[in-house]
């Protein structure tokens, strides 16, 4: 059933032969996640990364956004956020964040804006143990034709 925004709760895979079986398949999209300058500030604390046009309120309305933005690493970041609403394994052993692969940042994330993720899997081969995906998520903002992110994450479902 989908709900508010087409969210439609996470995809649930039953044991490795349906991780397999998944490829192709759409996962669908998330719940929407405002970017307020109190997560921002909070990632630039973590990071180190205070460059102005993150944390700078008042300097940052100078600029053609009108704002600060989001560090594109807190917006790829928030991807291990949207995949569990995404995507959910049953009858393994463990489920691991294993990297990713090419993560590409189109348009910048303006600090009051929200973003969703929408993902569908692209790859699934065989490792030791279990199976490794591929799962191509885009980061949506809110309004725009252009997405915040596009990554191909990577995740090993261990027997």
């Amino acid at each position: 059933m989908t709900g508010p925004d087409g969210v439609t709760g996470p995809v649930i895979l039953d044991g490795l032969d349906e991780v397999r079986a998944a490829v192709g398949r759409d996962l669908g999209v998330t719940d929407w996640v405002l970017i307020d300058q109190e997560r921002v500030d909070l990632f630039a604390e973590a990071t180190g990364d205070r460059r102005w046009i993150h944390v700078d309120v008042e300097r940052a309305r100078e600029t053609s956004i009108g704002g600060t933005v989001a560090h594109r690493w807190l917006v790829l970041a928030l991807t291990n956020l949207l995949l569990p609403q995404l995507v959910e394994v049953r009858g393994i052993s463990a489920g691991v964040n294993y990297g990713t692969e090419e993560a590409r940042f189109p348009a910048p994330v303006p600090v009051g804006a929200r973003v969703r993720g929408r993902a569908t899997v692209t790859g699934a081969a065989e490792v030791r143990g279990g199976v490794q995906t591929t799962i191509r998520i885009t980061v949506e903002i809110e309004g725009s034709d252009e997405p915040a992110c596009v990554v191909d994450s990577l995740s090993r479902w261990l027997a």
